[in-house]
């Protein structure tokens, strides 16, 4: 039995409550049981919940923003955008929203209607706090699943939604050449700050014009560039001090932070970034005793 099926299925198998309960078998919501071999698969939960669904039905959220290829949770909860005046109602495992979704905003993806990229976008920032919502579009645009004007486009179509100023500050703060989430946080804990808002994924070069890195984020008037460290993230620095020796001779000053650095000292990075900004001082081959440079090249 490699797909869902629900009570009445069971019982054409032989199947009962009993057996259900037994450690074969796993409820995967929506009146659904599947064996537990293949529960844990993302499209056979989807797939069941929308057998159940009317025809109009399209995925959408988190559970559309997964089906387009972004790392979110499709199932937790599983969430639908129903037509306006449906009566199927969330439960355990399922949110349902009721909106009008015009032709142009459903797509199938892996064989399930879902919402498009934008209207996905569109409702995530909506409804998500304003940290998660930058987030999830940093890494949409990130890979060119939308582009800002299409997603200012559907700002502009639909100035009375509700959420659509939230949605308006998301779009803003946004940065499509973001490569991970720390980055995202770290830019966001400095923005949010009231600190000026930094350049994302500049290349340095030196004088003669020889390419020698491009930090996460970067202040140009103070030189001053900010990395996130996530261990592995990218080719790291540490073991080439000569190419950051050109840096600094270069006249860069370099930062890098930890994720112990942004979630848990973030008053620190902003005192420590936020006096650099305000020293005025520019072209200064510094790098503290305990930072390093993480380039590519």
């Amino acid at each position: 039995m490699d797909r869902p099926f629900n009570l009445a299925d069971a019982r054409r198998f032989g199947l009962t409550r009993d057996h259900l309960m037994g450690a074969s078998w796993q409820r995967l919501g929506g009146g659904f049981y599947a064996r537990r071999a293949i529960a844990d698969n993302p499209l056979v939960v989807l797939a069941a919940i929308r057998s159940r669904l009317p025809v109009a039905a399209a995925f959408s959220g988190a559970t559309a923003a997964w089906l387009h290829g972004l790392d979110l949770s499709p199932c937790d909860p599983v969430e639908v955008t129903l037509p306006i005046g449906c009566k199927i109602s969330s439960r355990a495992g399922i949110k349902v929203r009721r909106a009008g979704l015009p032709p142009g905003e459903i797509q199938m993806l892996r064989g399930l209607a879902a919402t498009s990229a934008v209207r996905t976008l569109a409702d995530l920032g909506r409804g998500l706090p304003l940290l998660e919502g930058v987030t999830v579009l940093d890494m949409a645009l990130h890979k060119h699943l939308a582009q800002p004007a299409d997603l200012q486009s559907w700002i502009e179509a639909h100035p009375r939604y509700p959420g659509v100023a939230r949605l308006r500050r998301v779009a803003g703060l946004a940065e499509p050449a973001t490569e991970s989430v720390m980055e995202t946080r770290l830019r966001l804990l400095l923005v949010l700050s009231g600190l000026p808002r930094p350049q994302v994924q500049v290349p340095l070069y030196d004088a003669g014009g020889r390419f020698l890195g491009r930090p996460d984020l970067y202040y140009p008037m103070q030189r001053l560039g900010l990395e996130y460290d996530g261990g592995t993230h990218r080719d790291s620095l540490v073991g080439d001090n000569r190419r950051q020796n050109r840096l600094l001779d270069a006249g860069y000053r370099l930062l890098r932070f930890t994720a112990a650095d942004v979630l848990s000292s973030p008053d620190a990075v902003v005192a420590l970034v936020g006096g650099l900004l305000k020293s005025g001082k520019q072209g200064l081959p510094w790098v503290s005793t305990n930072v390093a440079f993480n380039a590519r090249g």
